[in-house]
């Protein structure tokens, strides 16, 4: 299925971006997800990738038939250009898709024709964003970077002495919304200046910098004592998760006094509370404090979720103030009434996947929110990037398919040279 979009499936006029333009060379998380996210906000975003598609092209997870769910979970809205990227005429086509659009995103490194000040030669107001693993230009993915953050160290039971990973790329994600911030304000710029930018984002960059907002790094140079492990507690405040007799576990945070009263007369402790309080001459109106004696106090609530079931527990829970939810799989939350009846949610035929819910941007405009559209095959829709873009013929477009320098989808089907099979 060839997924050229109509003009009525293109980005609406209205769009916060409608009438800018990206070409976005990438894989994996963090830049596809800059581009997904602008094409979500109205941008025309043509992804580049090799023929047969780049290193994330046949991700896990994957359908039945080896296509990736992964893939195109991260490339909705976006439009497809396939190139042999060993051909100096492909890399003349995409420098020149560059120029024409005037935006660049990627994390491909060591390659001469994207290089900033070549391309900044020939259009001055370029905006060029490389993303990188390292600010040294030396490579790194999520879970490197993550290892030398800290917090595999700071994370999981309090007992373990060995690190602990966690399983979202959250340095991807940030990283990738750092990005299209990054274009969204050089766009901003180039209005009202007229000048073009450079933007070098580092991934391990994105880690350091929350470690040190959230005051993680300065906790240390200041001396203080090293944060150990506090397994599903949360820091410096009162959390816990809690076990229901049948089974479920439900996680509660009390950050305020407010909460906190709401607990313990929820789970009936009040007076086994105040009690403590005056037998350890402290305020439990403090979180700080809720926090040092947190083993004692979930030692009292438990016994209340030990006696009910989730559906009574989360019924009680609902009429107080406590922030609390009852953790889910990925199946579950898949058919909870938060998703299924979501307007962020929107249903997509995502050829090759099939039917499902798929996510718009979390924002809203207007109280829309952003038309959701299905991500591309590779090389779906190199023929119209090439008419529409740089002008090319029918014959010049079916020259470069058959000599191999562009892959153009026709009629559903992919036509494979030679050269491409080689």
């Amino acid at each position: 299925m060839n997924s050229t979009a109509s003009p009525d499936e293109l980005p609406s006029s209205t769009a916060p971006l409608a009438g800018v333009r990206v070409v976005e060379v990438s894989s994996f998380v963090a830049a596809p997800l800059c581009g997904m996210t602008l094409a979500h906000l109205g941008a025309d975003v043509i992804r580049v990738d090799p023929i047969g598609g780049a290193a994330d092209y046949h991700r896990w997870p994957l359908t039945a038939d080896d296509d990736s769910i992964y893939w195109a979970g991260l490339n909705k809205g976006k439009r497809s250009f396939a190139a042999d990227f060993k051909d100096p005429k492909a890399h003349q086509l995409i420098r020149d898709l560059i120029i024409d659009a005037g935006i660049l995103v990627t994390n491909a490194g060591g390659r001469a024709w994207l290089d900033y000040d070549e391309l900044a030669a020939i259009r001055p107001d370029l905006i060029h964003v490389q993303v990188l693993g390292r600010a040294d230009g030396t490579g790194a993915v999520d879970y490197t970077v993550n290892a030398a953050a800290g917090f595999p160290q700071v994370t999981g039971p309090e007992s373990l002495s060995t690190p602990v990973n966690h399983v979202l790329p959250a340095w991807d994600v940030s990283c990738g919304l750092y990005a299209a911030l990054s274009v969204a304000s050089a766009v901003y710029r180039r209005e009202i200046t007229g000048a073009g930018t450079k933007i070098v984002l580092p991934l391990e960059d994105v880690a350091f910098a929350t470690a040190g907002n959230l005051g993680y790094l300065a906790e240390a140079q200041l001396g203080l004592p090293a944060r150990g492990r506090v397994g599903n507690a949360v820091y410096g405040t009162y959390g816990s998760d809690f076990s229901t007799v049948d089974g479920a576990r439900i996680m509660i945070v009390a950050l305020t006094p407010r909460h906190f009263r709401d607990l313990t007369e929820l789970t009936g402790t009040t007076a086994a509370v105040a009690a403590l309080e005056g037998a350890l001459g402290v305020d439990f109106r403090d979180e700080g404090t809720r926090f040092k004696h947190r083993e004692v106090l979930g030692g009292l609530f438990a016994t209340w979720f030990r006696e009910h079931t989730a559906q009574q527990v989360e019924a009680a829970l609902d009429g107080t103030s406590i922030l609390h939810e009852r953790y889910r799989t990925f199946a579950e939350l898949a058919t909870d009434p938060r998703v299924t009846d979501n307007p962020m949610f929107q249903p997509i035929d995502q050829p090759r996947i099939g039917t499902h819910l798929a996510p718009s941007t979390p924002m809203s405009f207007d109280g829309q929110h952003p038309a959701v559209r299905p991500a591309p095959a590779n090389g779906d829709d190199t023929a119209a990037v090439l008419a529409e873009r740089l002008g090319l013929t029918q014959d010049e477009i079916d020259d470069l398919a058959a000599g191999g320098t562009v892959r153009i989808a026709a009629g559903g089907a992919v036509r494979i040279t030679d050269k491409e099979t080689e």
